[in-house]
C-alpha cells in the first residue's frame, strides 16, 4: 500500500521556561530562525529571540483513507512533543495545519 505525503506546521506557545532554558534557547536562536527551517521528515523548529511562540515544520508519510488529514497533523504534533522535550521546554496552545503534496498541482507556463 503507498502512503501519503503531507507537509504539517505545528504553532504553539513556549511553557515552562526556567533562566537555564531561555538561555540555551537563545544561544541557538541563529538556528532556528524562520528563514532557515523548511519541511524535513526529521522537522525543523524556529522561534524567535522573545521565546514567545515557535512553529515547527515536518513532512509525514500516512496511510491513505478516511481521516489521513488527522493523522498527518497528529504525527505533526508528536513531531513538535518531541523535539520540545528533547531541548527540555514545554508548550501549550498546540495548533497545526496539513498540506497533502500529492494533491497539490503544479501550473507550468
Amino acid at each position: 500500500m503507498s502512503t501519503r505525503t503531507y507537509r504539517v506546521i505545528v504553532r504553539g506557545v513556549l511553557d515552562g521556561l526556567d533562566d537555564d532554558r531561555r538561555a540555551w534557547l537563545r544561544d541557538h536562536a541563529a538556528e532556528h530562525d524562520l528563514f532557515a527551517s523548511s519541511f524535513t521528515e526529521r522537522g525543523s523548529t524556529a522561534y524567535d529571540g522573545s521565546l514567545a511562540a515557535f512553529s515547527h515544520r515536518v513532512v509525514v508519510h500516512v496511510d491513505p483513507g478516511p481521516g489521513e488529514e488527522d493523522d498527518a497533523r497528529t504525527a505533526g504534533e508528536l513531531s513538535a512533543l518531541q523535539w520540545l522535550e528533547e531541548v527540555g521546554v514545554g508548550a501549550r496552545r498546540l495548533r497545526s495545519t496539513a498540506t497533502c503534496t500529492d494533491d497539490v498541482r503544479i501550473r507550468r507556463r
